[in-house]
């Protein structure tokens, strides 16, 4: 018999939830093929067979949170693929004796009570939770700064070394009565998932940790849209992928990168780290919520190489197909409410990155060409949200008015690249 365990999925997470079982007991596996799909903080990762058999067990339910070294599933590799097909038939009763759990209802709501608790278990490295055990700290209690939002132990020593507000008793009687529902009043509780919980857990870190402040300005569009309507067919018969704004924002941000390079940094305790690559995250919204994908070297690329890759990483986003190294080690952030109809946002800084850009929706308004003659323009609103403890007021105008200035002239962007 051989045991499927869940294996080693990145430095930072340490746990992850049964999504959905790929196969079912009885069924022959390959080896390599993937039998489980595994949905952790950030991505959803696919389990495989490390050898071929029949599957006998699964040691944990769609659901479960499972640790990485744990058990999952139990393969027998003696058993052939026809074995597999010939005992289908009396398998299958098998397969429903198989649900002891079942007939344990008081158990198996004991352990489903404990492996929910379980779930909202902070990610941390050992040493802090060693140290948060001896100091009796709550860990969910401890900000942290690192990009996966693991707690580490310099974090859990920072936090107690805090002074200590005294606590509150009134507030502790709300959630009783908070439990008390009308009948005439109908609602539905949702269990937040791993990601969104994560994710409303970084929003909260970041505004904690950062002075953040945002700086608007607008563009006018009338030139790029023109530039993409003239090129846009030629564009897509020649490299097979459609010329959008993404690719002329994004070359403009790098263009803007490195003439304030405080913009492409990172404040790592008292060193401020200058980054000359330009990774550039694009924020996706999907159904768990929005991730943000890593478009590599955006420097040495052309227009049609990142309009494919954000094709490509978009897809990959929706279809739960990202891996972690897909979504770490970016430098900076575009994100683009503008295609759900947003007019005017401040986006909040992903991870430890010190400034995101955020693009709105296109709106025909008038402007003044001169002291006598106004036009109806298409205008776009973009907001720069960055870390005050890195970036000064003039550097966040100045990278601004530098995006504006290419969009408005997009010939520009070729001497730029």
């Amino acid at each position: 018999m051989a045991e499927i365990k869940v294996p080693e999925l990145a430095e930072s997470i340490m746990e992850g939830t049964i999504a959905q079982w790929l196969k079912k007991p009885g069924d022959y596996v390959e080896k390599g093929e993937y039998i489980v799909e595994l949905e952790t903080d950030k991505v959803n990762v696919e389990i495989i067979s490390e050898e071929a058999g029949v599957l006998k067990e699964l040691k944990a339910d769609e659901g479960e949170t499972v640790n990485v070294g744990d058990v999952i599933a139990i393969v027998d590799e003696s058993a052939s693929a026809g074995a597999a097909a010939s005992e289908a038939a009396p398998e299958e009763p098998k397969a429903e004796k198989v649900e002891p759990a079942a007939a344990q209802p008081a158990a198996a709501q004991q352990e489903e009570k404990q492996e929910e608790e379980s779930k909202d278990r902070p990610i941390a490295s050992p040493a802090a939770r060693k140290l948060a055990r001896e100091k009796g700290i709550d860990l969910t209690e401890v900000p942290t700064v690192d990009p996966l939002g693991r707690v580490r132990k310099q974090d859990v020593e920072g936090f107690s070394n805090q002074p200590k507000p005294a606590a509150a008793p009134a507030p502790q009687a709300k959630p009783a009565a908070a439990v008390q529902e009308n009948p005439n009043k109908p609602v539905e509780r949702v269990k937040l998932s791993r990601r969104r919980q994560t994710i409303a857990k970084r929003l909260v870190e970041v505004q904690q940790t950062a002075a953040m402040l945002t700086t608007f300005n607008e563009i006018d569009m009338t030139a790029v849209m023109a530039l993409r309507k003239r090129k846009k067919d030629k564009f897509y018969e020649e490299h097979d992928v459609k010329l959008g704004f993404m690719s002329f924002f994004t070359k403009a941000v790098v263009a803007a990168l490195k003439k304030y390079p405080a913009v492409n940094a990172e404040l790592q305790e008292d060193e401020l780290v200058y980054k000359k690559f330009y990774d550039i995250g694009v924020a996706v919204s999907t159904d768990e919520g929005l991730v943000v994908p890593v478009i590599r070297d955006c420097d040495r690329k052309n227009f049609a190489e990142i309009e494919d890759d954000i094709l490509t990483v978009a897809k990959k986003a929706r279809d739960n197909k990202l891996a972690l190294s897909d979504l770490q080690g970016g430098t900076f952030t575009i994100t683009n409410g503008g295609v759900f109809g947003s007019l005017l946002s401040t986006p909040i800084l992903n991870g430890t990155q010190v400034g995101i850009l955020g693009m709105h929706s296109i709106q025909t308004r008038p402007v003044a060409i001169d002291a006598e003659r106004m036009e109806n323009r298409p205008m776009m609103y973009v907001a720069l949200s960055y870390d005050h403890r890195v970036i000064d007021g003039k550097e966040a105008v100045g990278f601004l008015v530098t995006i504006k200035k290419l969009l408005e002239n997009p010939e520009d962007l070729l001497l730029e690249g």
